[in-house]
């Protein structure tokens, strides 16, 4: 191997043969004498080999390896008659999880066969080795905290699906999740597990004992007496439920928690740890001896300041101690035990990693004289060792184990090669590095030591009648406040402790990142950058298979810190060059999108496939970006798309073929469950006995086709350009700024970390928010609790026992959610997270922004950046609320603006096809109108894009999703309505008025300008208005019939004997239905008070039919929700769970405030023809009118038709909701419609059968169809040609109609 990285050009055995002696001079080596004190220094001799002849006489060079071959040496037939006496124990010298017959269910092993994960009910499997006599242990790391027995079990155990380690005769094992011991029967034993834990399995087959310890902690001896004796023996075994997983440790490393006189099933390489500790025990020397040549003398020096500076003598020492080190160190055991454990003590010292340079030049040496696969190996051994120490090492408050094990990693990091090699072949290609950069949560709080931080826990025990916590500082007593204060106190020394490990792990991320190490291939940030591309890859393609995804609480993690260094890398490169943009200016240029050099992964485009989008945009491409799409590369992409279509039918035929064939649907495997964090994994299934690598087809050959990234082609040039070449930011259109912005690869890596919020970051912080709920719900029971102990008379003694009882459950309970409540909110939800996502927000409206502005290649974008724009303002708006506040961020009222916009032009954008994303909009812009600085925001945006805006919410309903749309408008008028004003439905109220967990409303905030724009626009487009309300009318009558068919399905199901169930689902269809024909009457309600004279205005073509439609289908409503003893009546009364919105007053409210105004508030012309319509109409009932302020229908007698203590619905009961000035109004309405009705039925003239409209048998003969002359009345014609033009009659085609009057008679 040549030599590396020195000007001694020599391998390893070269030096060997620069120790002769007539070589001395010429090679520089010190004098005999001197190298001989040198030597007999670094290579003492050992006790008990001093006095011999050998070691007495002096030493060279030349016969240095016979004394080393000697010290090395020395002791192993004491180790080896120490492996002699090792008895009473079967198999393998290498103890493994039995993949060939040892096993029952489904399971995945990994590749070492020692981490497991089960994939089944219940899946059992055993090791590869069993002991008869002796005292043995091994542990087991626990990843996940779920079902599972752990212990041992003899050959003759036989498992299944339901029953296993510990459920037969001759099995033993303790469960840490039920906290039980399980010998056929069970008992309680132990203390439950969490993930991270130890498990040491102890079998004591001298004295016949089983015992088990946790994290070191022995639980005591759990059984005792077990079976012994000729053909008994025991193998480690476990059994465990779906998706479970645990590392076992048989020995292959240093166990974690030794006990004394127990041995671990495999033996630990004593002779080759003891040959390890005494070379690097030589190695300790060479770095504290020095050799001062001009005085001819050794002298002691710091090891901390030894460098590699070439010394003859030194090197060819170093090469005499690696010759025998190096092929050590490429064993596990050894580096973990060995090598980790020296570069720890290292760094002990404290001091910045930059302070002790001895690892550096530790490394420069390794690469100097150890054979590359030597070192290759080594290394990755070390960074599994690392990341798994790191991992699972216990937390304490100081985070001191973290620490300590990401500064390592740091120093290791630190070294240009060893980066480059780790970040080429092992950080994302053999290890879950990810796992660097997050901070497990505790899921013990005493053990994480948060009690000694956070002494004094404090939780909201403040709430208004809505079970809201009440914030007001005046309102807080003395002693809340201190607790408060303390608490806070606690959770900023938890949070600096935590922002240390952050920093660290911040350090690794710039390292990673680093651009300019450019010795000896590509810089680390472009090797970096390709593999974090196929890790998005690998997270984005595999969506619905959540078992290799990463976890999201690592992106969680991952995300803030690549976001802190990838700003940092951003605004250095502002530094060095003035004009580019610094990270607050940080946007994505669109060119990204359509130029091909960043890989999408088939991810959605806003405007369809991207195979499409360059066919139907290529003319757009080569005129706006330069770019040409060469015809052959079209079709090939069209018939790749074709056969990715194909190709997916058939393989998922073929993977359920082969999921069927093996007894279950096959999963990879979890992305955390390897003990070394590593990917590879086998299969392993009772059906079919079989041994499988995931990465290779199950079953039938699979073929799956996987667009490749080319990373491995990509170099700088490609990425960054170079002279002509504008590399990643190819086709810049003419609408984007032609100085650079940063550096092309921190814009992929931004764009990356965008499609990481996207993946799984926003679900996560959602997730987490439950935590916070959970304080909120205990705290209202503990007060609850409270409350009821007041008042308890003393002489209930039971009762108050069990409060006090309850009342100490949840104090405990509060104070561990508490606690954990602070690691929460300082690790996802402090205000520099907070920050992090506002940035991310900020970042995806730049890209927006600029993109839109390059017109059709608008589409080319991902349909992610919306997502995300979305997401991260609700994120924002919800999630951090608690901890900190949107308003307090810079720049809130602009980025608000600047979303509304985003929000207002694109909801209706024809340039995005997608359904989803398209809904996504529609829901977010509903929500945004919710809320009156959101509505305030929407309020600032240009009159354009407003106009705009409402133009395309007023577009007809048919043939779009019109709910939200409808839902839209109703919240811009709602606070204007008749009684409209309520933030809770006001009948629950009545009803429950301290039931906390009522459905809530937001607050009513207006939009008088959105609805000036919303009348202007229907005022001056009559076919618009037509369109719209002939839509809502429809969409009305649709809603209402299909109410009224539902509750009369519910009424028969509750009459029936068997009245257990009603169908869930279907009372929500039921309440859904009811509430958008509540929202359609408070939008015609809006347009009737807004614009009255589409309504009223005769002169206008539609008006007279738009008005009859409307009093039909109100009267409609009218009768079927007023009459008595009705369906409506009986179903409101059921009180079902689900159907808690529906009721009198939603609806009645929002029909009388239609009626009101064209019967009360209209003008002189107006009132009249609404009266007229409405009276004329056949379904016209006074006593609906009536019963809304309570009048009842008499009798037949003339007496009540109800009971006396029947209570009636009135609009006067609900004072609170509704002015008096409405009520007045209402009453003056009755008095009017009483008084024209009496007046309509004196001057009604009887109508013979035959001058009857033959259609709907109400209203007199009006019209005459021409050509043929037939005839109906003129609301049922009018109606009818809204959707057809043929005549009811005789199908001839209508091509006019005529007012009709009946001849006189003769």
């Amino acid at each position: 191997m040549a030599s590396r990285g020195s000007s001694t050009a020599v391998t390893r055995r070269d030096y060997r043969l620069t120790c002769e002696p007539e070589k001395v001079k010429a090679a520089g080596i010190v004098n005999e004498k001197l190298l001989s004190q040198y030597l007999h220094r670094i290579f003492p001799a050992t006790e008990g080999t001093q006095h011999s002849a050998a070691y007495r006489k002096p030493l060279t060079f030349h016969n240095l390896d016979e004394r080393l071959e000697r010290l090395l040496s020395a002791g192993d037939s004491t180790e080896e008659n120490i492996d002699q006496v090792a008895d009473g124990r079967l198999g393998s010298s290498t103890v493994v999880l039995d993949h060939t017959s040892g096993f029952e269910g489904l399971l995945l092993v990994d590749d070492d066969l020692l981490g497991v994960i089960g994939q089944s009910n219940f899946s059992s499997i055993r090791a590869t080795t069993c002991v008869f006599k002796g005292k043995w242990l091994y542990e087991v790391l626990i990843s996940s905290q779920g079902l599972m027995q752990i212990g041992w079990c003899t050959l003759s155990c036989r498992f299944n699906q339901e029953e296993g380690v510990g459920d037969t005769p001759d099995s033993y094992a303790y469960d840490g999740n039920r906290v039980r011991k399980w010998n056929v029967t069970t008992t309680n034993y132990g203390k439950s597990w969490a993930a991270g834990d130890i498990v040491s399995c102890l079998i004591d087959l001298d004295e016949g004992n089983i015992s088990f310890c946790l994290n070191g902690v022995s639980l005591g001896t759990a059984f005792s007496d077990i079976s012994r004796g000729s053909g008994m023996a025991y193998f480690p075994a476990i059994s465990l439920s779906f998706k479970e997983s645990v590392a076992f440790n048989f020995g292959s490393r240093p166990l974690r928690y030794p006990i004394e006189g127990f041995r671990p099933l495999q033996d630990p390489p004593r002779i080759d740890l003891l040959k390890s500790q005494r070379l690097l025990g030589y190695l300790k020397n060479v770095l504290s001896t020095g050799i001062d040549i001009q005085e001819g003398k050794l002298v002691d020096r710091d090891p901390c300041a030894w460098q590699m500076q070439g010394e003859p003598t030194v090197l060819i020492t170093l090469a005499h101690i690696f010759n025998h080190f190096a092929p050590l160190m490429c064993k596990v055991y050894l580096v973990e035990e060995v090598l980790m454990n020296f570069l720890l003590g290292i760094l002990e010292g404290g001091g910045s990693v930059d302070e002790h340079p001895l690892i550096q030049h530790l490394l420069d040496l390794m690469w100097l004289l150890m054979e590359d696969y030597e070192i290759h190996e080594c290394l990755k051994q070390l960074m599994m060792s690392l990341l798994r120490a790191y991992r699972f090492s216990p937390i304490v408050p100081d985070l001191g184990l973290q620490i300590h094990y990401l500064r390592l990693t740091i120093a290791i990091l630190r070294h240009e090669k060893s980066r480059k090699y780790l970040l080429s072949n092992v950080l994302f290609d053999v290890l879950r590095s990810v796992v660097f950069f997050f901070i497990k949560s505790p899921l013990r709080v005493e053990e994480a030591g948060l009690q000694e931080l956070i002494p004094t826990t404090w939780w909201p025990n403040r709430f208004n009648k809505e079970g809201k916590e009440i914030k007001d500082p005046s309102e807080e007593s003395g002693e809340d406040r201190l607790r408060r204060r303390a608490y806070e106190r606690g959770c900023m020394r938890l949070k600096k402790r935590i922002e240390v490990v952050e920093d660290l792990q911040v350090q690794i991320l710039k390292l990673l990142l680093n651009n300019k190490d450019k010795g000896g291939g590509e810089a680390s940030r472009y090797i970096f950058l390709n593999k974090f591309r196929k890790f998005l890859q690998e997270n984005a393609s595999n969506r619905g298979n959540p078992t290799v995804l990463c976890p999201p609480e690592y992106m969680v993690c991952f995300l803030h810190r690549l976001i802190s260094a990838l700003r940092s890398c951003w605004d250095e490169y502002k530094i060095r060059n003035p004009s580019a943009r610094s990270s607050e200016e940080a946007y994505v240029p669109p060119q990204l999108f359509y130029n091909g050099k960043v890989d999408y992964f088939d991810l959605q485009r806003l405007g369809g496939l991207l195979s499409h989008l360059r066919k139907t945009l290529k003319d757009d491409l080569a005129s706006k970006a330069n770019i040409l799409i060469d015809p052959s590369e079209l079709q090939a992409a069209t018939m790749d798309d074709l056969e990715e279509e194909d190709e997916s039918t058939s393989t998922t035929a073929q993977r359920s073929s082969a999921a069927l064939a093996i007894g279950g649907a096959l999963a990879r495997p979890s992305w955390l469950s390897s003990p070394t964090l590593g990917r590879a994994n086998r299969f392993l299934s009772t059906a079919a006995v079989s041994l499988m690598n995931p990465r290779r087809p199950i079953g039938v050959p699979d073929k799956v086709k996987v667009r490749s990234l080319c990373v491995e082609q990509r170099t700088e040039n490609d990425i960054e350009g170079h002279n002509a070449n504008e590399g990643l930011l190819l086709g810049r259109p003419p609408e984007e700024p032609d100085h650079g912005i940063t550096e092309n690869s921190l814009l992929e890596i931004l764009d990356g970390a965008v499609m990481m919020y996207n993946l799984s970051v926003h679900q996560q912080l959602g997730k987490m928010v439950g935590v916070s709920d959970d304080v909120t719900e205990y705290a209202l029971a503990l007060k609850d609790t409270e409350e009821k102990i007041k008042r308890c008379p003393k002489r209930r003694t039971d009762i108050m026992e069990e409060l006090l009882k309850s009342q100490e459950v949840f104090s405990e309970k509060l104070n561990h959610l508490s606690r954990r409540l602070a690691w929460i909110n300082v690790t996802v939800y402090s205000k520099e997270k907070m920050q992090d996502i506002y940035w991310l927000l900020q970042v995806c409206l730049r890209s927006i922004e600029h993109a839109d502005r390059t017109g059709s290649l608008f589409a080319f974008m991902p349909e992610f950046y919306l997502n995300v724009a979305m997401n991260s303002y609700n994120a924002l708006k919800n999630y951090f609320s608690p901890v900190s506040s949107m308003e307090e961020l810079p720049g809130y009222e602009e980025t608000l603006t600047r979303l509304a916009a985003i929000l207002a032009k694109h909801f209706a954008d024809s340039r995005i096809v997608g359904t989803d994303i398209k809904d996504s909009l529609m829901q977010a812009l509903a929500s945004y109108v919710c809320y009156p600085h959101s509505l305030r925001a929407v309020e600032r945006i240009s009159e354009d894009q407003q106009i705009s805006m409402m133009k395309n919410l007023l577009a007809p309903y048919e043939q779009r999703p019109w709910a939200q749309t409808n839902w839209i408008l109703v919240r811009l008028w709602r606070g204007c309505g008749f009684g409209y004003r309520y933030t809770r439905l006001p009948h629950l109220l009545k009803t429950k008025p301290e039931d906390a967990n009522l459905p809530s409303l937001q607050k009513p905030c207006p939009s008088t300008l959105l609805q000036s724009h919303m009348a202007d626009l229907l005022r001056k487009d009559p076919e618009l208005a037509s369109s719209f309300l002939n839509s809502v009318l429809n969409q009305l009558n649709w809603a209402f019939s299909e109410f009224i068919g539902m509750i009369q399905e519910i009424q028969q199901a509750a009459e029936r004997l068997e009245r257990n169930f009603v169908d869930s689902r279907q009372l929500k269809v039921c309440a859904t239905c009811f509430d958008l024909s509540v929202s359609l009457l408070r939008v015609l309600e809006m347009t009737v008070t807004l614009v009255p004279e589409i309504f009223l205005d005769w002169s206008r073509s539609s008006s007279e039919l738009l008005l009859r439609r409307l009093a039909q289908l109100l009267n409609q409503v009218l009768n079927r929700v007023t009459a008595e003893r009705n369906l409506f009546d009986r179903v409101v009364n059921l009180r079902l769970p689900g159907l808690e919105s529906v009721d009198h007053y939603p609806i009645l409210v929002a029909v009388t405030g239609i009626l009101v105004r064209l019967l009360i508030d209209s003008d002189s012309q107006g009132t009249p023809r609404a009266t007229s319509v409405l009276l004329a109409d056949p379904c016209f009932q006074l006593r609906s009118i009536q019963y809304l302020l309570g009048e009842t229908e008499p009798s037949n007698t003339g007496t009540a038709a109800t009971a006396p203590d029947k209570k009636h619905f009135s609009l006067q009961a609900y004072t609170d909701y509704i002015s008096t000035e409405e009520l007045s109004k209402v009453g003056k309405m009755l008095a009017y419609l009483s008084e024209e009705s009496k007046q309509a039925a004196a001057a009604t003239q009887p109508t013979s059968e035959e001058d009857l409209c033959p259609i709907c048998y109400a209203h007199p003969i009006s019209a005459v169809f021409k050509p043929c002359s037939h005839k109906s009345c003129k609301a049922c014609i009018n109606q009818h040609l809204m959707n057809n033009k043929d005549c009811f009659f005789c199908k001839a085609t209508i091509t006019g109609v005529e007012d009709y009057e009946k001849p006189a008679a003769n």
